[in-house]
């Protein structure tokens, strides 16, 4: 798996969708990746994005994919860009969400543990609000994308399962009514934690996670022809295993810290 640690920060990455979609970042997120800065100039020369999907599959490590590339063909295969990444401290769901999304170090957007308050400083969802953009979060019940961002003017659609989840993702996408979506599929996550990062049960929820990124991909295709898209595969963390054959994260170490986003656009076709 090796020792290195990826360069760019995940925090980078809030600023450039900010940059897609030609608003102003959040008061406190760290300078935009350049990586994706350019590829977004590059793809839609000059113009920006009108409509960002963001799906946020939990704890698909970097070294997951670069070992079981067969299991996440779909979403390779709609990849234009991938942009390896080192998430922040501790390696766990909310406070690596909370980053990404506030582009703020975990000391300064608040989640400095396992918990899950409400953040209260300026997010992603907060610039695109101001800046008129309608944004939508749809998460199952008690994860962390279901709550850390709540109290603010935007639509939250929360469900007990994963299936009602992406039915809704895909009613919206189809509706064409928000111009943010966020998608959060904790499957992978949770059954690797219970049969390890490498267990059969846990491989099958990252089949199941490219599908499912594939199906929404098809939806924006067809739904979104009018629109400048960039769209993303963008997980929080990584994993490991640990004795008794289940999985974890949260430590200062490649396996938990590394992980890879993957990014595509669209240009509009209509309209």
């Amino acid at each position: 798996m090796g020792d290195e640690y990826n360069i760019n920060s995940i925090d980078s990455i809030c600023a450039a969708l900010c940059f897609a979609m030609g608003v102003q970042p959040p008061e406190k997120a760290a300078p935009a990746n350049e990586t994706l800065t350019d590829y977004i100039i590059k793809s839609f020369k000059n113009d920006k994005a009108d409509r960002v999907f963001m799906y946020n599959p939990d704890a698909i490590a970097q070294w997951i994919y670069e070992k079981y590339p067969h299991l996440l063909r779909e979403a390779s295969e709609l990849t234009e860009l991938r942009i390896p990444l080192k998430t922040v401290m501790p390696s766990v769901t909310p406070v690596c969400f909370g980053s990404l999304y506030t582009g703020a170090q975990p000391e300064v957007h608040g989640i400095r543990s396992y918990s899950k308050p409400v953040i209260k400083i300026d997010t992603l969802f907060d610039a695109l609000i101001r800046a008129g953009k309608r944004c939508a979060i749809v998460a199952d019940d008690g994860c962390s994308l279901s709550r850390i961002y709540l109290e603010r003017d935007m639509d939250y659609y929360i469900y007990d399962t994963l299936a009602e989840v992406n039915a809704k993702a895909s009613e919206l996408i189809i509706k064409d009514e928000h111009d943010f979506i966020l998608v959060y599929n904790g499957n992978y996550d949770s059954l690797m934690h219970k049969f390890s990062p490498e267990g059969l049960e846990a491989l099958c929820e990252l089949r199941a996670n490219s599908e499912a990124y594939a199906s929404f991909d098809a939806l924006i295709r067809t739904h979104w022809k009018n629109h400048n898209v960039l769209s993303g595969f963008a997980m929080d963390h990584g994993c490991h295993e640990i004795d008794g054959g289940c999985g974890s994260h949260g430590l200062e170490m490649p396996e938990d810290l590394n992980i890879i986003h993957l990014y595509k656009t669209y240009i509009k076709t209509c309209g």
